[in-house]
């Protein structure tokens, strides 16, 4: 029933150590044996999902940068690049100066900081990618010229909220705003959400929405929790997104991808 498997990374996928677990890499395997395309679905930079999916031998578009950008594993054909117009981009960083957060600037799977900050070695820490400090990131961006492919902001969950409540009617339809973690706020084309990229995969290959099952754990998995004929989230989602699922599944410390495949694939359980 089932022909295409799209799984979010941090949190879902990967455990605390940011590792696959072994049931979670044997079972994938198995979907792959089965016929299934499986892709991966992150906020993750497209250089920084691709490790995971050589490890996992995926040969399918990636979506990255919460679908900002749909890329292939191994042909690195671009099936989908929708970045943030510059002039919102800018206005986005004018904004946010003025409270102290940090920036993280994506150019041609590049990341670019303002300078090297706490936040900025803890993102490091989680994609793996080095960060450019390339100073004030506004004339920066003007000199570039170019649309980059998202936004993030990094602050306490609290003053993200905030940020997002105010910016949400300022921006209305000309911007997708989400949380991907409860402290990274990312600002994105309206079109560059996990769902409008998963429809975008599936289109490649003529599967229906019937035909695909997406996993995830976050609010920017809601939009492809909800295009997907099945749409699952791991148990450590919060009970915001737990609510708008069709099913929940094992953690992500405990196998959830392995037991979707298992139960809905293979038919094991």
């Amino acid at each position: 029933m089932y022909r295409l498997l799209a799984v979010d990374l941090d949190d879902t996928l990967l455990n605390k150590n940011l590792r696959i677990g072994e049931d979670n890499r044997r079972a994938l395997a198995l979907a792959r044996r089965a016929g299934v395309v499986v892709t991966l679905a992150t906020g993750r930079m497209y250089r920084a999902t691709l490790p995971f999916a050589r490890e996992l031998e995926i040969d399918a578009p990636l979506i990255t940068y919460q679908g900002a950008l749909v890329k292939h594993a191994v042909t690195r054909e671009v099936v989908v690049h929708r970045p943030v117009p510059l002039a919102c981009a800018l206005d986005i960083i004018s904004r946010v100066q003025t409270r102290g957060y940090h920036i993280n600037i994506y150019l041609d799977d590049h990341l670019y900081v303002e300078r090297h900050t706490d936040e900025s070695r803890l993102y490091q820490s989680i994609s793996g990618v080095q960060a450019r400090a390339v100073g004030p990131l506004v004339p920066f961006l003007k000199e570039a010229g170019q649309d980059p492919t998202k936004v993030l902001v990094i602050a306490p969950e609290e003053k993200l909220d905030e940020l997002a409540a105010e910016l949400k009617p300022l921006y209305g339809d000309d911007l997708h705003i989400t949380k991907s973690k409860p402290y990274f706020l990312e600002f994105s084309h309206p079109q560059a959400t996990k769902g409008h990229a998963l429809a975008a995969v599936a289109a490649v290959y003529g599967f229906k929405p019937a035909e695909v099952i997406a996993v995830g754990d976050s609010y920017n998995d809601l939009e492809m929790i909800e295009w997907a004929g099945l749409g699952v989230v791991v148990a450590n989602a919060r009970p915001q997104v737990k609510a708008r699922a069709d099913y929940v599944t094992a953690s992500n410390e405990d196998g959830g991808v392995a037991r979707v495949v298992e139960k809905f694939i293979l038919g094991w359980a």
